[in-house]
Order: C-alpha cells, then sequence, then structure tokens
C-alpha cells in the first residue's frame, strides 16, 4: 500500500475517534441531574480523566518505543471504549468516577500515539503538514462529533455511548490494519530506569536545563490560559442545561458553531499573527479580548449575550494556543526542544485538571462565580504576556 494511501487511512481514523471522543460530552449534564449527583461532579469528572491523562502519557511515551503506535491505538480504542461503556451504566458517583479514572488512562496513550506516529513515520518534508492536518482534524470534527452525540441524546443518553463504543472500536481496528509499524526500540530496559522514564514529574525536573525568567513567564501564561479555558468549558456546558433548561442537542449545536470559528480563525487570524505580526504585542491583545470576552459572561443577565460572549472566549484561546506554541517552541534551542515542549504540556494538563475542579466546586457556592473567577485568571494573564513582553524589549530580545 502506498505511503499517501496510508496517511488517508490513518487520518480517516483520526475522523473517527476524534468524532467519538465527543459523543458523551452534551449528554453529561443530563446524567448528573438524572442520578441526582453534585453539580461539583461536571468538573470533578473532567479532573479525575485528566489526572490519569497526566499520570499515564509518559508511561504510553515510553511504551511506544517497544511497541508500534499501531498497536497502542488499537489497545487505548478498544479501552476507552470498555470505560465509555462502562459510563452508560454507572449508577453511582463512585462508579462513575472510576470509569473516568479508567477513561483517562487509555486517553493518554492515544493522543500520544498518534502525535509519535505522524513524527515517526511522516517523511520530513511532509511532517509540518501532518500535523497541522492532525489538529484541523481535531478541531472540527471534535466539535462535529459534539454536534451528533447533543442530538442523539435528545433520544437515548444510552445510545450516545454505545454509539460511541463502536465508533472506537472501528478506529482502532483502522488504525491497527493500516498503519505501518513504528517500534523503534528493541533493547532490554532496567526496572529503576523505567521509572524514571515514566515519572509524570520529569518535566518539571528537566526544567532545570532551560529554565530562565522568558520562560517562567511563558509557561505562567500558558498555565493560566488553559485553567481559564477549561474552567469556563466546564461551566458553561453545565450552566447552558441546569440554568437555561437547554437539551443536549442545543449544547452541541453551540459547540458546533464554536468549532467552526475556532477553525476559521485559526485558518486566518491565527496564520496573519504569526507571519506578520510581534506575536508578543499580540498575545496580550489576544488575552485581553479573552479577558473581556469572560467579564462578558460573567454580568451578562441574559442567554444571549452569555453564549456570545462565551463563543468569543472559545475563538481568543483557540488562536491564543498556537500562538503561544509558536512563541514557546522559537525561544527553545534545537537540542532542548523535546525538553521545553514536554514542560509546555505539562503545565497546560496542569491548568487544565485546576480549572475543571475549582469551576466544579466553585459553582456550588454561586452559579456565576466560576465564570467571575475566569475573568480574573484571564486578567492575570495579561499581567504574564504583559511581563514577558516587557522582559523581552528589556533585554531586547
Amino acid at each position: 500500500m502506498k505511503y499517501k494511501t496510508r496517511f488517508l487511512l490513518f487520518f480517516a481514523a483520526m475522523i473517527l475517534f476524534h468524532l467519538a471522543s465527543n459523543f458523551a460530552h452534551p449528554v453529561t449534564p443530563t446524567i448528573i441531574q438524572e442520578l441526582a449527583l453534585p453539580d461539583y461532579m461536571f468538573g470533578l469528572m473532567l479532573a479525575v480523566m485528566m489526572i490519569a491523562n497526566f499520570l499515564m502519557s509518559p508511561f504510553w511515551g515510553k511504551i511506544n518505543l517497544y511497541i508500534s503506535s499501531r498497536q497502542s491505538l488499537f489497545i487505548c480504542c478498544l479501552g476507552y471504549g470498555a470505560a465509555q461503556l462502562g459510563f452508560a451504566y454507572a449508577t453511582t458517583q463512585a462508579g462513575i468516577l472510576f470509569v473516568r479514572l479508567l477513561a483517562g488512562v487509555f486517553i493518554g496513550g492515544i493522543f500520544v500515539s498518534l502525535l509519535t506516529y505522524v513524527v515517526n513515520v511522516a517523511k520530513p518534508e511532509d511532517q509540518a503538514k501532518y500535523l497541522t492536518y492532525s489538529a484541523t482534524i481535531h478541531s472540527v470534527f471534535g466539535a462535529f462529533g459534539y454536534l451528533i452525540g447533543g442530538l442523539i441524546g435528545e433520544y437515548s443518553i444510552r445510545a450516545a455511548f454505545l454509539l460511541q463504543a463502536v465508533t472506537l472500536c472501528a478506529a482502532g481496528i483502522l488504525f491497527r490494519l493500516f498503519c505501518l509499524p513504528d517500534a523503534s526500540n528493541t533493547e532490554k530496559i532496567s526496572p529503576g530506569k523505567w521509572i524514571q522514564d515514566i515519572n509524570p514529574l520529569r518535566a518539571f525536573l528537566d526544567g532545570k536545563y532551560f529554565m530562565n525568567t522568558a520562560f517562567v513567564l511563558l509557561f505562567v501564561l500558558n498555565a493560566l490560559i488553559n485553567l481559564g479555558n477549561t474552567g469556563f468549558d466546564q461551566a458553561f456546558n453545565y450552566y447552558l442545561k441546569d440554568q437555561l433548561g437547554l437539551t443536549s442537542s442545543y449544547n452541541g449545536i453551540i459547540k458546533a458553531a464554536v468549532g467552526l470559528v475556532s477553525f476559521v480563525c485559526n485558518m486566518t487570524l491565527c496564520l496573519w499573527i504569526i507571519r506578520k505580526t510581534n506575536t508578543r504585542r499580540s498575545m496580550v491583545m489576544l488575552v485581553s479580548v479573552c479577558t473581556l470576552a469572560a467579564v462578558g459572561t460573567a454580568v451578562s443577565g441574559r442567554a444571549g449575550t452569555l453564549i456570545a460572549c462565551g463563543i468569543l472566549l472559545y475563538a481568543g484561546y483557540s488562536v491564543s494556543v498556537p500562538v503561544l506554541q509558536d512563541m514557546v517552541a522559537s525561544r527553545a534551542n534545537p537540542g532542548q526542544k523535546n525538553l521545553v515542549m514536554g514542560f509546555y504540556n505539562t503545565t497546560k494538563s496542569l491548568g487544565s485538571i485546576v480549572g475543571s475542579l475549582v469551576a466544579g466546586f466553585i459553582y456550588t457556592v454561586h452559579i456565576r462565580l466560576p465564570f467571575l473567577c475566569v475573568a480574573v485568571v484571564y486578567g492575570l494573564s495579561i499581567v504574564a504576556a504583559v511581563g514577558y513582553l516587557c522582559h523581552c524589549q528589556k533585554s531586547r530580545d
């Protein structure tokens, strides 16, 4: 089979995965209310999953040196599907948290293996292009998966989970059948070295090799915008059901609109910012827009205004992420890029974990408090972005 044909089938399997991985999100608020679970569960469920993702990602990264990415993708897609079947039939808080933890273990393997496969197998001249394709598929088809799950959830919540499990298994089979083997290491490794290599805190320890004031400001900014985005996303989705009474289909439609707006912004505004502007100044403007949008969601008295400000906030975040990635990557020395990007991903994960936990628990105090907290967090991100700009001007970097 030709090289391009294999990658075409790889992207087809990736589309199935990103569709399926979002089928359950729009029906989750309904599950919480039907089972009479505490409101904070919407944040706690995601946090548990992301903690498992954070802890297990180094494990899967190491595993992919010894077994092919296609094998990891096959195992993890089936495991994720099984976890989602468990979610469909779980009725207790402990049971739901357990299957969310299990899902996080396998999701970590999928995302690590998708990236590993492209880096290992794509030709050098195709690598950047295929990574861009991967990011675009994630954005667009994730949004459509949210829409499909919301529409199915109108008729049967359990059907959304069943379709999710079947689609994930189909994606896993496609990965296994059509991806090339890419394992690169056949040497034995000692248990002590294995434990050292899969330590999720290794990224922090490796920071000593490159950390300086500029990187500290960039990583603080990264943690803040991901804390703000995740906190808003979780509170917003639950608020639509809990306070506005919108069904899962409306939730899915709004999310699909967000995905399309974000896609257009990334393909136009984001590329223009990276190619034509001073990204340090542009980042200050982007987080300022996010802050204003977050303030709008916190003080808005109308549902339409709240949703419009929310879409603006999502769009601002979606543009800021690749801009920040470019700022971090361009500052790293060529020999340290893996360490720097590993630290970047770690601070991103930690920000998302804290954001989901905080949003869930403070929502029980007051329904608008998460939105106010998000506005404060984005306000702090302006401070970090301005601090980085001033530091670079001072050092004439």
